[in-house]
């Protein structure tokens, strides 16, 4: 294949030219309640060709290998009739590696009789936790990529991506008052993750009914204490974002407001995106278009100090590339996205962060929200009322208003008790979802939140 894909690029006339051949099986099961709503196992081969041309690029995607040389072929000729620019590309040394990754238990050798027995189990769980609950879903899925790159410099990279996610959805009702709540794993470890999940079963039913009980938030201005899922998910969408550099160069407004050098925060934030880090859900040895990925500072002790790169936007930026250039498959081209984003750990014993606070909230989990440039709305899957430094009384509805730049400087302390969350979720943007990423934090402690309620 190397020599082939060679052979072709060596006779494109064009600024740059690069190619991706995919090749996947998935499986897919999901019940609904007891019963079993969906079952699925495919497999998908295809590829892409994209080349840059005075500035603009081609883009082509297909489904049979035999095409490869018509396609690039076309996607030159495409950035040809378009181009009228000049190309910005940050220089890269050809690499040339076969990277095919082995794990245990995995799930391409478990039948799919096993994989329903076990997701059947799971949805007995939930629907026979309570009477209380009135329906669930258990979500299974699993996919195996193996990824074909080379470019017309030189680089050839054979990567394999597994990915495995579980999900689990717990509705309780009591009366007119109906309650959701979600848990979910996402993994490449192997197929005997999936073994270990009842508790992450029971928890949503758990949460589900709970929150039945609950007391709807008060809405005021406290100060809130995140667990570390949604300081995680929080600094990933509200913040994380924002620091993709094809947003930016594309946005001046937002470009002063994200001058590197600038105070952001506390001494005590810094903020990373690490598309290196072993074993993660947003991990990779290159990125999509061959860069190698890497531990990227984005604040540091407060300052920001950096943003995430595609070649062509650390080109135009004179930046340097941070390997962040992704595609959720070969139907789409690259863009700049997030890998394993997360808080780094501070020095507080997490229990400490709740010291003196008169009246606040303890939000946890996840639910929802959006986020439109620096101004964003999460809502929490639970909560609690803190009274005098205590957690007390469970609370739901729990909504969070804010503008970024304000919250982040408003961050009071740091807990010292960092986790990685790996969810099955996936990240969004620009068409291309769910693609597989981390995002991770301690407990934070932030002050003069606005909080939205009854």
């Amino acid at each position: 294949m190397q020599d082939r894909l060679k052979s072709v690029l060596s006779k494109q006339r064009a600024d740059y030219v690069e190619v991706r051949l995919e090749e996947y099986e998935s499986t897919n099961i999901r019940f609904q309640g007891k019963d079993i709503d969906k079952i699925s196992s495919s497999q998908e081969k295809g590829g892409n060709a994209r080349a840059l041309v005075k500035g603009r690029w081609g883009f082509v995607t297909f489904n049979r290998w035999e095409d490869l040389e018509d396609k690039v072929k076309q996607a030159v000729e495409i950035a040809t009739l378009i181009g009228d620019e000049q190309s910005y590309l940050a220089s890269m040394e050809p690499v040339v590696e076969d990277l095919m990754a082995e794990y245990p238990n995995y799930f391409r050798e478990v039948n799919l009789k096993e994989k329903v027995a076990l997701m059947k189990n799971y949805s007995n769980i939930i629907t026979n936790f309570s009477s209380k609950i009135q329906s669930s879903i258990a979500d299974y899925t699993d996919r195996y990529n193996v990824v074909h790159f080379a470019n017309s410099e030189g680089t050839y990279i054979r990567q394999v991506h597994p990915y495995l996610s579980v999900h689990f959805t717990a509705i309780a009702r009591d009366g007119d008052d109906v309650q959701m709540a979600k848990e979910s794993i996402g993994t490449v470890k192997g197929y005997e993750q999936a073994l270990q999940i009842s508790s992450l079963a029971q928890k949503a039913a758990q949460r589900s009914v709970n929150l039945l009980q609950a007391k709807h938030v008060p809405g005021g201005e406290y100060t809130v204490i995140l667990d570390p899922v949604l300081a995680g998910v929080f600094i990933h969408e509200a913040f994380g974002h924002l620091s993709e550099a094809d947003f930016l160069y594309e946005d001046p407004r937002m470009q002063n407001l994200m001058v590197l050098g600038k105070k952001v925060g506390s001494k005590e934030l810094s903020v990373v995106d690490d598309g290196s880090l072993p074993e993660l859900l947003g991990t990779s040895k290159y990125d999509d278009e061959g860069v190698l990925t890497r531990k990227n500072y984005l604040i540091k002790k407060g300052i920001l100090t950096g943003r995430l790169h595609s070649r062509e936007t650390a080109a135009k930026m004179g930046e340097e590339v941070t390997g962040n250039a992704r595609a959720v498959s070969y139907h789409f081209k690259p863009i700049v996205r997030m890998t394993n984003t997360y808080i780094e750990k501070g020095k507080t014993p997490y229990k400490d962060l709740f010291n003196d606070i008169k009246k606040g909230i303890y939000a946890r989990q996840f639910y929802g929200g959006n986020t439109t440039f620096e101004m964003f709305t999460f809502s929490a899957g639970e909560g609690y009322l803190i009274e005098n430094g205590r957690v007390t009384e469970p609370l739901k509805d729990i909504t969070l208003t804010g503008n970024l730049f304000e919250t982040l400087h408003n961050i009071e302390g740091i807990g010292n008790d960092f986790k990685i969350i790996e969810s099955g979720g996936g990240c969004g943007k620009g068409g291309q979802s769910p693609l597989p990423v981390t995002f991770g934090s301690p407990h934070i402690r932030i002050k003069n939140v606005v909080v939205g309620g009854r």
